[in-house]
């Protein structure tokens, strides 16, 4: 757990009580702050008294007394519409952070690296930090992925914290100081959040103004899509940027397969188990560039990539039943994810649906053919049959185990190399807690066929 020095003595509203929120409040009061609370669960409100928050309304709040509204990254501050705490502080000229704001505050003499992008995020934030633990160094993961900020154990000078960022977080750690900044990938996604794709890009790209100013700062941006290749050129003459691609030539990249250093082949990925496509190509390009640059050797980085397990519900090969793979993708919540789970397969039994987002499944029509039959599920079965009409055969399944067993019902008799893919292109809220309930349910549903 993080201790937070400056915090003592001052009052802080922790505004949103999941897993961020009380690890907040447990940092917060074992650092001797006053901590006021809320959240529209009451068990969360209770677990928050037991830790010696007080917990109030929001009309019963003093807010020109506080240090700092902590408001969870799920909690609107500007987009669609603020939150009433968000206005109040505002209004109150109380600023407004998050649990990573507190953990840069509490641990500047940390090293810092930070992850951002629409897709492979996690992906590339967990194979950097497998890439430091196969170099011996001293690390801790965390942000948007695994444990809570402030749940992490705290460094000694010159360690690491790799951190995922996404960009309702990048909007509110006005103290975090990175030494190395990490941009994956554009592609439209929380637009309503952000009032539009100008508020989404200039999200993203904010990760480079949080630059540590006394170090040798450096960016790594990844060049695949026309957003990333525009921040690129607008900001290389202000920071010391890094390009890497999985496609194309740049410093580091991948190409035909191959991990390139300065137009030195170093790593054959082709046959790599769960690194699949071309967007995972980019992903160890960056995680590669990253871990060069923290002064890991060449040999321990090429064995850590070789060494890399995967995340789950990431295009993660969950098995095989009657000669059909089944692959857990239920992290892709949006087209764009989706796009490069259907660009790894050929024979494809596709299970999509759940909460969709604006761009529904454009773009994702080049991948058609490869689609063998759909099945459809969660809220968005209407609007996505009217997508797929007479271009993708489907079958309305309602709910998730429905649909696994209608798609092995068909793939089983597909010769070949035939793919069951979950890979949703929506959010999972629906029917399920989150991404990872929904990828559990998943592999539960496949376990059952293995034993009919």
């Amino acid at each position: 757990m993080i201790i937070v020095p400056q915090a003592q003595g001052r009052r802080y509203m922790v505004m949103g009580l999941g897993i961020s929120g009380l690890a907040t409040v447990q940092s917060l009061r074992a650092s001797q702050a006053d901590v006021w609370a809320w959240d529209d669960e009451e068990s969360l409100r209770a677990q928050a008294v037991t830790m010696g928050a007080q917990v109030c309304p929001l009309e019963e709040i003093g807010w020109t007394s506080l240090a700092a509204l902590v408001l969870s990254p799920g909690i609107p501050h500007t987009h669609p519409h603020p939150h009433v705490s968000a206005r109040k502080a505002r209004e109150a000229n109380v600023p407004i952070i998050c649990d990573l704001d507190l953990l840069a505050q509490a641990q500047p003499q940390a090293q810092y690296v930070g992850v951002t992008g629409t897709n492979g995020k996690s992906t590339t934030t967990a194979l950097i930090g497998h890439l430091l633990k196969t170099g011996g160094q001293s690390f801790q993961v965390g942000g948007n992925i695994g444990a809570a900020a402030l749940a992490l154990e705290p460094l000694e000078k010159g360690a690491t914290y790799i951190l995922e960022l996404s960009s309702y977080q990048l909007e509110r750690v006005p103290h975090l100081e990175l030494d190395i900044a990490v941009l994956l990938n554009i592609a439209p996604d929380h637009l309503a959040r952000h009032g539009g794709m100008e508020g989404y890009v200039a999200a993203k790209k904010s990760i480079f103004e949080h630059g540590r100013k006394k170090s040798g700062f450096v960016g790594i941006v990844g060049m695949e899509d026309p957003y990333g290749r525009a921040v690129y050129k607008e900001l290389k003459s202000k920071y010391r940027l890094f390009c890497v691609s999985g496609q194309t030539r740049e410093v580091i990249c991948v190409e035909s397969g191959i991990l390139y250093d300065e137009n030195h082949p170093v790593l054959d990925l082709s046959g790599h188990p769960v690194l699949l496509g071309l967007h995972n190509a980019q992903n160890v390009a960056a995680a590669y560039a990253a871990g060069k640059l923290l002064g890991i050797r060449q040999a321990d980085l090429i064995d850590g990539i070789r060494s890399f397990k995967g995340l789950p519900h990431r295009l993660e090969i969950i098995g095989e039943c009657e000669g059909v793979r089944f692959v857990n993708d239920s992290k892709a919540t949006n087209a764009n994810a989706v796009a490069k789970a259907l660009a790894c397969f050929d024979q494809i039994y596709w299970i999509l649906g759940g909460q969709a987002k604006e761009n529904g499944l454009a773009g994702l029509e080049v991948f058609y053919p490869r689609i063998r039959h759909a099945f459809l599920l969660g809220e968005a079965t209407e609007r996505f049959a009217a997508t797929l009409k007479g271009r993708v055969d489907f079958t309305t399944c309602g709910t998730l185990e429905k649909a696994v067993r209608e798609a092995f019902g068909r793939a089983r008799r597909d010769s070949g190399q035939p793919v069951v893919l979950l890979s949703p292109a929506c959010a999972s809220w629906d029917q399920f807690r989150n991404f990872e309930h929904r990828g559990q349910v998943f592999r539960e549903a496949f376990e059952g066929l293995k034993m009919t």
